[in-house]
């Protein structure tokens, strides 16, 4: 076996350790643990498999090297059993550039509206529709943490905590799909307030985070945070209870502030308030994290920047356009109705070509 793959050996071994401690009962009787484990565990699990098949495939090719120069038909399977292991290395390869450790993660999304009054707003509904449909059509299971409804029945802004059913894998990841949506997303048509029948051009903007496992997982000291509470509140401002059951919370260290008031419990609010502020601390940890690394990957598809226009949704030419990978299709009523994998298949595939381009740049330096 020509290739050197020893960077794997410490996988196996954590590998081994992993499936030891997902048997221990203490472990077993942890949901939070268990799912940290689990994602853990399917992470390395491409990485063992795609090793154990170039191991066997490698074996088989020394195997009938030694047997061809006394068997013809061993001779004969030699360019067939080398295309497999040429494959199986490259299958290898792959697997181990680094992916995203949140990948495996839920989301939170978060949707607001922007630039176009009412037509933002009626926008921001349709795109959470649009991640509705997608998470229905995946499997998944689809939460409204908190809304707050315009006057024609759009959203001024909605927050939707998506969670995959189970265990997956990294790929399969509810994260490894969404992360690619935060930004602008621009709109153009005719707004329904538009009498003339001009076309107008609005936008929502959109923010993922992954969520954190447990409360666990996020130290969040109680003397950090400052909770108010208050009324809930409909469209145009008007009291939609009686009781003081909305909660804002503010994060003292960082400024981030989060309200919710979907829930008629203060109680429920809170846990649904704690959730987005846990998932934002860890999004801004994750980014921190990039940031000090020198050889942190800078996706062109996934950046920090919120105010990057990433997607224009043209109506009259029933078009969606992806600005960061060229992605460009006719089927914009398919795509608000859920039909969203052919576009985040191109920012993935754009995302997977850069990191492996690094490192092929980075092994021949």
């Amino acid at each position: 076996m020509s290739e050197d793959f020893s960077v794997v050996e410490p996988m196996l071994a954590e590998y081994a350790g992993l499936e030891r401690n997902m048997a221990d009962p203490a472990v077993a009787c942890d949901p939070n643990a268990m799912r940290r484990l689990g994602r853990r565990y399917a992470e390395l699990g491409r990485v063992v498999s795609a090793y154990r098949a170039w191991r066997a495939a490698s074996a088989d090719l020394a195997d009938a090297r030694d047997l061809a120069a006394d068997d013809a038909d061993f001779a004969a399977e030699l360019p067939e059993l080398a295309r497999v292991e040429t494959a199986a290395a490259d299958r290898l390869r792959e697997v181990l550039v680094p992916r995203d450790s949140d990948d495996a993660r839920d989301v939170i999304i978060e949707v607001k509206a922007g630039e176009g009054g009412e037509e933002s707003a009626l926008f921001a509904s349709d795109l959470a529709r649009m991640y509705t449909r997608y998470a229905e059509r995946q499997g998944w299971a689809v939460e409204v943490l908190d809304a707050t409804d315009s006057d024609l029945g759009g959203y001024k802004d909605v927050r939707l905590a998506i969670k995959a059913r189970g265990a997956v894998e990294p790929s399969d990841g509810v994260w490894a799909h969404l992360k690619y949506e935060g930004g602008v997303h621009r709109v153009q048509r005719v707004p329904v307030t538009e009498s003339q029948g001009r076309i107008h051009t609005s936008a929502a903007g959109v923010l993922v985070m992954p969520e954190a496992d447990d409360p666990g997982e996020l130290a969040i000291d109680a003397a950090d945070l400052r909770i108010d509470v208050f009324r809930s509140s409909g469209p145009g401002g008007q009291s939609v209870n009686t009781t003081d059951s909305a909660v804002r919370i503010t994060h003292l260290p960082t400024g981030i502030v989060v309200s919710m008031q979907n829930e008629k419990s203060q109680l429920q609010n809170k846990e649904a308030a704690m959730r987005v502020l846990r998932a934002r601390l860890l999004a801004e940890r994750a980014a921190a994290a990039a940031e000090q690394e020198a050889d942190a990957r800078r996706s062109q598809v996934r950046t920090v920047d919120r105010s990057e226009r990433i997607r224009t949704y043209n109506f009259p030419e029933n078009r969606v356009a992806d600005h960061r990978t060229g992605f460009k299709a006719y089927n914009l009523d398919a795509v608000l109705d859920g039909d969203l994998g052919p576009v985040i298949a191109s920012a993935i595939a754009m995302d997977e070509a850069e990191r492996l381009s690094q490192v092929s740049e980075g092994s021949g330096s």
